[in-house]
């Protein structure tokens, strides 16, 4: 979008959104980022409350404990930093010390970012990084010698991504990528620079709202979950069931270059977590010929969580790939090659996100990549064996149409749980199911691995974490709960759980255990809240299913002593 349409956004009814607080500090005037990143926000369903502080008081505001900044109270800090203005810098300093330019640089925004930490809890810091900007003093020698100021952003950069991996509520917002791809002459207004102290162009200020946007909903748990492709002039030129599998169009020949290139990237979002689905018009039987017998194909069927070819429409086909995922249709990307197919979902299915392909399937990746569709602010080895929990849930569901009950199929599953409290070793998953779970969320309260690792040298708080495997897999870390512990009573702070183990007895089994921690400690009674949200009706009536009185407000309380321990078919090891 033109910056002139999200300054038009502004003006627009907001009242309907969720309302995000956020906060920008920035070495150069960010009083029109701030407009392009509320109108943004507008696009993306959210109301952004801005603060924004005077340019170039970055440290002031951080350092300075009672500063305008912290009254703002922001759930977001966005830091934007410019390249013009470090190159001052860096041409200020003495030169025998500019070779250690970058390390000290990164050495002060460490110590910024633990301040902003220490400062105000929870909060998420999204910082920028620096285009490269060339003042070739050295020409192309910039790149031998660590004198050069190009040299010495290069390794700020990357200096910047090593600070982010280990510090989980500090993310990047990738400036040097979005000038690269747009070019710097365009993200670059050396005149406004001047004039106005203003680093970046308004033409490239879009991109930027639009990138800081992205992180902001991947941190809300609002991240794509599954991409769901045709087959035929999608995944492979040409139509398998008409051309047959010698006759496609795939591998490093010609335009079947194109189609593998695809068929790469999907497959590395496989393996990031990403489920992959299969939507075609197709006998299922034809649509998986090149899957197992061509020597080209990248994609194999252990890549893809969810097979559907048959001729129905695609609509109903993606409803039932919706209701096998147990995911939002606003977690799902349907890439085709058919402009009809791509119309008639998106009138139908409007949350589900539908790429306009390029005509030219040469630009079909290209373009994909530059909408930066998968946005996470996390990642974790179970991420990578996604796909294999969904292909085992085929398995449970012919299981389950074989058992005449649900009781005998419970129990057909053999199910084991091993209960832990939160450490070292789960963390990551921990809070990553915190960050990204919608449905099954009785509070949507988003905790990092940070606040988790907090939480487990707590007194007060209490955290359970529940693995679950059985017959057919391991379901991995799928639910959590995390409880306050004050005078004689537990408020239940967070209870999370992956909807793929719905129906399974889990909740039975985690409040078993809840109300067998609270009488050896002597407490009375259990509180629980439900506070509604977009995604998790689905868990409305929780408390009142689980035995916990209604006091309003979604406000629940449970009597300890009255508790009677609830059925269900898990061993617990």
């Amino acid at each position: 979008m033109r910056f002139i349409e999200l300054k038009k956004n502004i003006k627009k009814d907001f009242s309907a959104f969720n309302k995000i607080k956020i906060s920008i500090l920035g070495d150069s005037s960010t009083q029109y980022l701030s407009q392009a990143l509320r109108g943004y926000g507008y696009e993306a369903e959210l109301d952004l409350e801005i603060f924004e502080s005077d340019y170039d008081q970055i440290d002031r505001q951080i350092l300075v404990e009672h500063s305008e900044f912290y009254k703002s109270d922001p759930e977001y800090v966005v830091i934007s930093l410019s390249a013009q203005k470090l190159k001052r810098k860096f041409y200020q300093i003495d030169i025998s010390r500019r070779y250690l330019f970058a390390q000290e640089e990164v050495s002060k925004i460490s110590k910024l970012v633990a301040c902003l930490r220490n400062n105000i809890d929870f909060v998420k810091v999204i910082l920028s990084n620096y285009i490269e900007l060339n003042d070739s003093v050295f020409g192309q020698y910039a790149n031998k010698t660590n004198l050069s100021f190009l040299y010495q952003v290069r390794e700020l950069n990357f200096e910047l991504m090593k600070l982010a991996s280990s510090n989980k509520h500090l993310f990047i917002f990738d400036v040097a990528s979005l000038g690269l791809a747009i070019g710097q002459s365009v993200a670059l207004d050396n005149r406004n620079y001047i004039n106005a102290d203003m680093a970046f162009s308004l033409e490239f200020l879009p991109d930027i709202a639009k990138s800081i946007v992205d992180i902001v909903l991947a941190a809300s748990g609002s991240a794509k979950k599954c991409l769901i492709l045709d087959l035929d002039n999608t995944l492979w030129g040409g139509i398998i069931g008409d051309d047959g599998v010698e006759n496609i169009q795939i591998g490093d020949f010609e335009q079947g270059k194109a189609f593998t290139e695809l068929q790469y990237w999907a497959r590395e979002l496989s393996f990031r977590g990403v489920l992959l689905a299969i939507c075609s018009k197709n006998n299922e039987s034809i649509a998986k010929i090149p899957f197992e017998n061509h020597p080209d194909m990248i994609l194999s069927l252990d890549n893809i969580a969810i097979f559907v070819a048959n001729w129905e429409s695609k609509v109903d086909n993606i409803r039932k790939i919706k209701s096998f995922l147990n995911i939002g249709y606003d977690s799902m990307v349907f890439i085709d090659d058919n402009p009809y197919e791509r119309g008639i979902v998106k009138k139908h299915l409007p949350q589900v996100v539908v790429p306009k392909l390029p005509e030219d399937p040469a630009d079909y990746l290209p373009y994909l990549s530059s909408l930066n569709l998968f946005e996470t602010t996390s990642y974790t080895q179970d991420d990578a064996s996604r796909t294999t929990y969904f292909q085992e849930e085929l398995k449970r569901e012919d299981k389950k149409f074989l058992c005449t009950d649900e009781k005998g199929f419970l129990k057909s599953l053999s199910m084991i749980c091993n209960i832990k409290s939160f450490s070292p070793f789960n963390f990551p998953r921990a809070a990553q199911l915190l960050q990204r779970s919608n449905q099954f969320n009785l509070r949507t309260v988003r905790y990092t691995d940070e606040d988790i690792k907090f939480f487990s040298t707590s007194d007060k708080h209490l955290s359970w974490t529940f693995n679950i495997k059985d017959q057919f897999g391991d379901y991995g870390l799928i639910s959590l709960i995390i409880c306050v512990h004050e005078n004689d009573e537990f408020f239940i702070d967070s209870w999370v759980m992956s909807c793929r183990v719905l129906k399974r007895g889990v909740e039975h089994l985690a409040l078993n255990e809840i109300v067998k921690k609270a009488r050896q400690l002597g407490v009375h009674y259990i509180r629980g809240e439900y506070i509604l949200t977009l995604k998790n009706e689905l868990v409305k009536d929780h408390y009142l299913n689980l035995g916990f009185s209604d006091t309003g407000n979604g406000q629940w309380i449970l009597d300890v002593e009255k508790y009677v321990p609830r059925k269900h078919y898990i061993a617990i090891t």
